[in-house]
C-alpha cells in the first residue's frame, strides 16, 4: 500500500509577523520614507494582503506589471490596478491619488517661481503635468509683461490623438486675467514630439487672433515623457 503524503499549503506570513525592523510603517518611522523601497512605499499604500500575498508583494506585482517604472505606473488608470488580485477600487484610488499628489507636487516646485523666461521653463512645469496622460490635452500659460505667470488653465481634453482647441476660449481667459503673453502646451500619448498639421494649423490660428489684441503668442509645445518640441525653438513662431 503506497503511503499518501500530505503538502500543507504554505502559509503567508503578513506584514503584522514579520520583525518590526522589516515592517515598511515601523520602517519609515523610524529611518525615515527614503529608507524605503519603492514596493515597500506602495505596500503602505495597499494597507493590507489578500490572504495569499502581503501589501508589499502586491506592490512588487504592480510595480512588475508597470516595467519596475513609477513613471510607467504613473500612466496608468484605475482600471490597471484592479487586474492585481487583492487591489479593489479603494486600493487603486488611494493609489492613483498618491500618484496625482506627486505628480502635482513636482509642478507646483516650478511655478513657484512664477516667472516664465524661456521655453525650458515652461517644460518642466508643464512636462510632469502632461507627460504621464493617456490622452490629449491643451493647456495655456497666461504671463503679464513682466513674463510673470498670472493664470495657467486647462483649456481641453480630448482622446489618444487629438483635442479640440477653440480659440476664442483661450483670448477669453487671456483678456479676463489682462494677460499680455500666452504660452500653449499639449501632449501626445504617443511619446511623438513631431508637430502635425493640425498642431501647425492651430498654432497659426493662435498667433493670428493674438496679433489682432495684441496679445503674443510666445511659444507652443508639444511635450511627452521623452522631452518637449518648442515652436520657437524650431523657428515655427
Amino acid at each position: 500500500m503506497e503511503a499518501i503524503i500530505y503538502l500543507e499549503a504554505p502559509v503567508l506570513k503578513s506584514i503584522k509577523h514579520w520583525p518590526e525592523e522589516d515592517k515598511p510603517r515601523e520602517k519609515l518611522y523610524r529611518k525615515g520614507a527614503s529608507s524605503l523601497s519603492n514596493k515597500e512605499l506602495l505596500g503602505i499604500l495597499i494597507q493590507s494582503g489578500n490572504g495569499k500575498k502581503s501589501a508589499v508583494e502586491l506592490a512588487d506585482e504592480i510595480l512588475q506589471l508597470s516595467q519596475n517604472k513609477l513613471a510607467e505606473l504613473a500612466k496608468q488608470d484605475i482600471r490597471f490596478l484592479l487586474q492585481v488580485n487583492g487591489i479593489g477600487p479603494a486600493k487603486a484610488i488611494t493609489i492613483a491619488a498618491a500618484l496625482e499628489l506627486g505628480r502635482r507636487r513636482q509642478c507646483e516646485g516650478h511655478l513657484d517661481k512664477t516667472t516664465i523666461t524661456n521655453s525650458r521653463e515652461a517644460a518642466n512645469y508643464l512636462q510632469p503635468l502632461l507627460a504621464d496622460q493617456d490622452h490629449e490635452s491643451f493647456h495655456a500659460l497666461f504671463l503679464n509683461h513682466s513674463s510673470k505667470v498670472v493664470h495657467h488653465r486647462c483649456i481641453s481634453q480630448g482622446g489618444m490623438t487629438a483635442t479640440v482647441v477653440d480659440p476664442k476660449i483661450v483670448f477669453k481667459e487671456a483678456l479676463l486675467y489682462k494677460a499680455t503673453k500666452i504660452l500653449v502646451c499639449h501632449n501626445h500619448p504617443s511619446g511623438s514630439l513631431k508637430a502635425s498639421l493640425a498642431d501647425i494649423n492651430i498654432t497659426k490660428k493662435l498667433v493670428q487672433a493674438g496679433r489682432l489684441l495684441d496679445i503674443e503668442v510666445i511659444d507652443h509645445l508639444i511635450v511627452s515623457d521623452h522631452g518637449y518640441f518648442s515652436f520657437k525653438e524650431d523657428g515655427l513662431i
